[in-house]
């Protein structure tokens, strides 16, 4: 059997397969510490639930329109003139299956063989292979701790070449948690969209954010911006709905009613009562997102102090999302219980084998000198994670299973 190409091409989820390899280990009677999940820990809202099971008793169970039953899509279109100062009309939205098919359909909306896409570095993970599978070309924009995991102007326009086509923008990001400032937003986007290109703002970790930093959406900001801007947003993070699977894109409608195509012959609609089920989350109160965020808010210190308390590890603090991502670089070489890492997969092994803490390697993520490591788990488990990383990486000890 012959693979095609652009398969052979594209790397499976690192992140999906590190969660994989800690059940298969808790399978068979490890305690292993997950600190790798990319998805809340907290159950979804009740009025939420019963929204669902509402609409399941009610009988609405069948297929729906591809772009989604136009109640949802009044609901997101009123949801983003309120909170984001966007105004869109329900044909210029595309609901789907999670924000990440909403990111892919664009993707493959807009790219031609060989277009370049720029994504800045560190990057969620799907990013690259999405572009990939579009057979467009990932062309990465390094940033660094020093620079607060953020791309300049100035690091744009260096990157754009006749074949650039879209850039990819993710604030609050996965994985470092920055958020840009609405002038520094401002500044890379204009360059983008002088430029002639596309932007696609992946804003899914919008409402997880911290000491009173504040969200903005670039489709805001003007005339010319909002006719080049896809906005990505979903319910799985500030709902805590990833088992749900619902997410939208909105934009032009030329790319739109593209994107909805591609999903015509892919997945169609998302499934029905889940649909019904986000009206409830747009609608109700968001008591349930202030009061996850501000057990976040605790992890997030928590997590940030011990980390920078370790021989080795530098850690920033986070303004958004639910990852920190410490530069663990300077482990790199040195004996630890008799193995030597001399990149973060190796040193992520190391740490999962001898700690049984699981965390993600940076080089996923296009940074090799950090780790991601997410609070969206117990207070009670990121303790022990960090007593258990601690003894290892400062005092050599390894965790007895």
């Amino acid at each position: 059997m012959s693979i095609s190409q652009v398969v052979n091409k594209i790397k499976p989820s690192a992140t999906l397969s590190i969660t994989s390899k800690v059940k298969q280990l808790r399978s068979e009677g490890v305690n292993v510490i997950g600190l790798s999940a990319g998805e809340p820990d907290f159950d979804t809202p009740e009025d939420i639930k019963l929204a669902a099971i509402e609409s399941l008793k009610s009988g609405f169970t069948k297929y729906t329109p591809t772009s989604g039953i136009i109640e949802l899509k009044k609901a997101i279109c009123e949801k983003l003139s309120k909170e984001n100062n966007i105004n869109y009309a329900p044909q210029q939205v595309l609901t789907s299956c999670g924000a990440k098919q909403a990111i892919y359909n664009c993707l493959l909306a807009l790219c031609n063989d060989g277009d370049e896409v720029l994504i800045p570095a560190p990057y969620w993970v799907s990013y690259p292979e999405q572009v990939v599978l579009a057979r467009g070309k990932p062309v990465f924009i390094e940033s660094s701790d020093e620079n607060n995991f953020k791309i300049t102007k100035s690091d744009i326009e260096r990157n754009i070449t006749d074949k650039t086509k879209v850039l990819i923008i993710n604030s609050p990001s996965n994985p470092t948690g920055s958020v840009y400032t609405k002038e520094e937003l401002y500044e890379i986007v204009q360059v983008a969209i002088n430029a002639g290109l596309y932007v696609i703002s992946d804003e899914i970790y919008e409402k997880i954010i911290y000491d009173g930093v504040e969200h903005f959406s670039p489709a805001s900001f003007g005339k010319d911006f909002f006719e080049k801007l896809i906005t990505v947003n979903g319910f799985s993070k500030t709902y805590s709905m990833t088992g749900w699977r619902i997410g939208y894109a909105v934009g032009p409608a030329d790319i739109i009613k593209a994107a909805t195509l591609i999903q015509d012959h892919s997945t169609s609609g998302p499934n029905s009562f889940t649909q019904k089920a986000a009206i409830t989350a747009l609608q109700g109160d968001e008591k349930a997102i202030k009061d996850m965020v501000a057990e976040f808010d605790k992890r997030r210190r928590y997590i940030v102090e011990r980390l920078n308390n370790m021989d080795g590890v530098t850690c920033m603090l986070p303004k958004g999302a639910f990852y920190v991502f410490p530069n663990l670089s300077a482990l790199y070489g040195r004996d630890i219980c008799g193995q030597t890492a001399t990149n973060s997969v190796d040193l992520s092994n190391l740490i999962l084998d001898k700690a049984r803490t699981a965390i993600v390697p940076g080089e996923c993520f296009g940074s090799d000198h950090h780790a991601r490591i997410s609070y969206a788990t117990s207070m009670e488990n990121i303790k022990e994670g960090m007593d258990r990383m601690e003894k290892l990486l400062t005092e050599g000890i390894p965790h007895e299973s």
